[in-house]
Formats: C-alpha cells, sequence, structure tokens
C-alpha cells in the first residue's frame, strides 16, 4: 500500500519513524513518502520536505511567515495529488495538517490523524473539522478519548509511542557513557531548550547563565535541525558542552534537567528525571495564548497527572532565582524521591508499551478497508 505520512516538528519525526516501522512489519512492501525528519527517512521514507523548513511557534511567528507556510500548502496538495496515496497519515502539526485532512477529504482520500491535534487546549471547535474530515483518529494521551466521546465522536486510545522508544534502549554503564561524552562525575543538568530557532534563542542563554551561577555541570541535548553555529551564536561563546542526537544518552544519565516546554517534558520524566519545565514566547503571542488556552497546565506530564507534578516556569516566572530554587528542588533527595514516585504513576497512565504496534494495525486495517 501506498502510504503518505506528514509530521512537522521533531517528536512527530520521532513517533513517525517508530510508526514507520511497525507498518513495514506488517506491510513489507509498503510505499511511504513524508514529510518529517532525519528518524523518518531512516525507516525508509522518501522524504519529501523536512520538519526544519516547517515548523513556526506562535501566531506572530506564524503570520511573519505566513507566504512560506501558504506555499508548502500548495506543494503537499500537488504532491497529494501526484502520489494519490492509499491513506494519509497526519501527526499533530494542527494549523498546516487539518487543512490537508480538508483537502484530502474532499479528494475522496482516506484520513488517519495520529496524536490528536491538541484541541483540547484551546479552539475546541476544531473538534467539528476532525469529525468531518478524519476517518481514524488515534490518541495517546488517556484522557483524549473522554475529550471526543464529549463530541460523540469515538476515537482509539493506542497508548503513548514514548513507552516504547524509551524501553527499546540498550544497557550501558553510566561511568562509560560518561567518560565518552567528556561529561565528569558531577551531578549533570540535562538542557533541553527546544528544537525552533526562536524557542532556544528565548530559553538557553538564561538556563546557561544560572548553571554557571550555581556552578553546576550541564550539556545541551542539540536539536538535528540545528546547528552548532546557531548555539554558539545564542550563546556568546564557542566551547559548549553540546551533543547532537544523543538525546536519550544524556537523559539516561542526567541527574535534572531544564526542558522547554513539549514533547520533551515527557520524555524526561519517562526517563525518571526530575524536571523543571520552562516556556518564555513573545509578549504579544503569550498575551493571546493566556486568553485562548482553556488548560491549567501546559506541560505534557501535569496535564496526564491533572495536578502539578514539575514545576512550570512560565513567561515572567522563567528568571534565574526561581530556575535556582526549583533546580535545587530537583537535586535534592526528599524532592526527588516524590517526583520519582509520581513518574512511576504517569507510566501506569499512558498506557504500557506496544502503541506503535497498535497504531499500525488500526491504520492498515482502515486502509484496507
Amino acid at each position: 500500500m501506498k502510504y503518505y505520512i506528514i509530521a512537522g516538528e521533531a517528536s512527530g519525526d520521532l513517533h513517525g519513524s517508530n510508526l514507520i516501522k511497525a507498518l513495514k512489519r506488517k506491510d513489507p512492501q509498503a510505499e511511504i513518502r513524508a514529510w518529517g525528519g532525519d528518524l523518518m527517512e531512516a525507516e525508509g521514507a522518501h522524504l519529501v520536505k523536512h520538519y526544519r523548513d516547517l515548523a513556526f511557534m506562535g501566531f506572530v511567528e506564524v503570520l511573519l511567515n505566513l507566504r512560506t507556510i501558504l506555499r508548502n500548502l500548495r506543494f503537499c496538495k500537488e504532491d497529494i495529488d501526484a502520489t494519490n496515496p492509499d491513506v494519509l497519515i497526519l501527526i499533530d502539526y494542527p494549523g498546516f495538517n487539518m487543512r490537508i485532512a480538508e483537502y484530502a477529504r474532499q479528494k475522496g482520500l482516506k484520513v488517519v490523524y495520529y496524536i490528536s491535534p491538541q484541541i483540547w487546549a484551546w479552539k475546541q471547535s476544531r473538534v467539528h473539522k476532525i469529525k468531518r474530515d478524519v476517518g481514524l483518529m488515534l490518541t495517546i494521551l488517556p484522557f483524549e478519548k473522554e475529550f471526543y466521546q464529549r463530541f460523540d465522536m469515538e476515537v482509539s486510545f493506542v497508548g503513548h509511542p514514548l513507552l516504547d522508544a524509551i524501553q527499546d534502549r540498550p544497557e550501558f554503564e553510566v561511568a562509560e557513557r560518561r567518560a565518552s561524552m567528556n561529561l565528569g562525575d558531577a551531578p549533570l543538568i540535562a538542557l533541553l531548550p527546544g528544537s525552533r530557532k526562536q524557542e532556544i534563542r528565548a530559553m538557553l542563554p538564561l538556563m546557561i547563565k544560572t548553571l554557571e551561577s550555581m556552578g553546576l555541570n550541564w550539556v545541551i541535548a542539540g536539536a538535528p535541525s540545528q546547528d552548532i553555529s546557531f548555539y554558539e551564536e545564542v550563546s556568546g561563546r564557542k566551547d559548549l558542552p553540546i551533543l547532537f542526537g544523543r538525546t536519550y544518552e544524556i537523559l539516561e544519565i542526567a541527574d535534572a534537567a531544564l526542558v522547554t516546554s513539549g514533547t520533551a517534558t515527557l520524555e524526561t520524566a519517562l526517563f525518571e528525571v526530575p524536571e523543571v519545565v520552562c516556556y518564555k514566547g513573545s509578549r504579544i503571542s503569550y498575551e493571546i495564548a493566556k486568553r485562548l488556552v482553556k488548560i491549567e497546565y501546559i506541560s505534557l506530564v501535569n496535564l496526564v497527572m491533572n495536578r502539578e507534578v514539575v514545576t512550570e516556569l512560565i513567561q515572567h516566572d522563567f528568571r534565574e532565582d526561581r530556575l535556582k530554587a526549583e533546580l535545587q528542588k530537583c537535586l535534592n533527595e526528599k524532592s526527588r524521591s516524590a517526583i520519582l514516585a509520581d513518574y512511576k504513576e504517569l507510566k501506569e497512565k499512558l498506557g504500557g508499551a506496544g502503541a506503535s504496534e497498535r497504531a499500525a494495525e488500526e491504520v492498515k486495517e482502515y486502509a484496507s478497508a
């Protein structure tokens, strides 16, 4: 069968790659064309566009890049027409993918949405468009099924694919890992400042300043979509402790982490690393979002648990004194024990291993029907 997959961010590339791997086990002759990243390409997808050319975050940023976004939409529709896939699989990335879903439905294509847009956070009215345009919705967060049921839409909760990605990690020796990364023996703080340029610009300088003032050992998990020169420019230094494409290896040995809101907050928790969640956007984007967003938390950890498990430092709270205080809590033995107990409960709520296999089975059945 011919599958056309669209993922517009680093997390979508990860989940898309695991889905492709599972699909190929069930359909070895599958032809897969994709918008995504290096991980999806490594699993055999023909990459049409890389997510580094697609990721625009925030209201102001989208407006500034509107011409590029419209050009990408037009090209995507033309490429889908030329490919004529058996099924279109959309992974999160709602601003773009929901427009493509509408177009595909008008063309009579089968549409799967894997990893629901976070419409439960804001723009809940989008559920009606999803109900109209999407033939199969596969959700990965436990509370999403109940949300859709309120609108008389049945969806499948397949569990979170991060559990698979993390469970399948090879064994390692901490001392050897630290030595191979030249990280020394002192407690290690992982910095995950996001994958988009605007996130990194907003987060990284203050993260570095805080850790240097505390005299802590730290390393940046570099985004594969960015170059070392960009991090050097943002930080104003050439001797950065930074590693690319090794985020999971870093989290496996980290004692705590500063993490930009997003999928990385959940990844960090699943590796059982106490964390401080950080977010700062442009003032206009933040003020707009504050009025529209209908959720109490921004991190997936707290959303799934429906209470504050990890501290969120958002906008004006993202400052050096707060970062220091919360990071010290992450390194305190008593606080760590409480966080780790919550992380154990989090894993249970996320549905256990096998999400990618369950998703691939549902996609194949739907595409074949």
